[in-house]
């Protein structure tokens, strides 16, 4: 079954964001239409050591510091919010490394015809939204690498056709609550983690440009163009890399 949440946007500008989350830096951000597990997603964090916000970029799929190499992070891109707080993997990490990973929106696959649409879900009049996340940071021969999960929860009316899970989305409040580094009651921080309103997101069918994740720029967000009749008789072919977000929920 596919993983939730395994292709996100972030192409707004880094002025806007700085702008949105009241930053006192403007991020060093390039545009980007397909953000892939293992490559590197914008979060708005509490600075380690330091009592004050800050975005980094940290590679997308956790891997606890005690994992022996890199190889968990891609199976560790979603944590299940339902029982985040039981997975050694996520424990410590909900307790003191909670996380904002910031989209303008996130993709997701149904199976039409014997082939995958693409859809993109987006939040209504906003320029960007916040998914909650959990960090953690592993020593490597090349040094430290910090990574992260998104959470997820059961899905809404939006999504459900799609998907039975989809990201758990933060609302304005409850963004500073999740980020609050005095914030240890665990039971009161899995309350935040809740579908978010269907009435309050768009989605919106996009070409199958997008379904290879090295494929990147505003084309991913183009509709759907008409298929050429011919195709209709042949099996889909499957492109390298179709397949990638696949496999693991958790």
């Amino acid at each position: 079954h596919q993983v939730m949440c395994g292709r996100i946007t972030l192409a707004v500008s880094a002025n806007e964001i700085a702008d949105f989350f009241q930053l006192s830096e403007i991020p060093v951000l390039e545009p980007r239409y397909n953000i892939a597990p293992t490559q590197n997603v914008a979060v708005l964090r509490f600075a380690p050591g330091k009592n004050e916000k800050e975005l980094a970029l940290l590679r997308w799929g956790l891997v606890p510091s005690w994992a022996e190499d890199l190889s968990a992070g891609s199976r560790l891109i979603n944590a299940r919010s339902e029982t985040v707080t039981q997975k050694p993997a996520f424990r410590e990490a909900f307790q003191k490394r909670r996380c904002l990973v910031i989209a303008d929106g996130f993709y997701e696959w149904k199976k039409q015809d014997g082939a995958k649409q693409p859809f993109i879900f987006r939040v209504k009049d906003q320029i960007c939204f916040t998914m909650a996340g959990l960090w953690d940071s592993i020593e490597t021969p090349a040094g430290s690498i910090e990574t992260v999960t998104i959470l997820t929860t059961v899905a809404n009316e939006l999504a459900q056709p799609l998907h039975d899970r989809m990201p758990v989305i933060l609302d304005h409040q409850d963004m500073a609550s999740w980020l609050d580094p005095f914030a240890q009651d665990s039971e009161q921080l899995r309350t935040l983690l809740r579908p978010f309103p269907a009435d309050r997101m768009s989605l919106e069918p996009v070409g199958d440009f997008v379904n290879d994740p090295r494929n990147e720029g505003l084309q991913c967000l183009a509709p759907p163009g008409p298929k050429p009749a011919e195709e209709s008789i042949k099996p889909p072919k499957r492109r390298r890399g179709e397949d990638e977000n696949q496999g693991f929920l958790f």
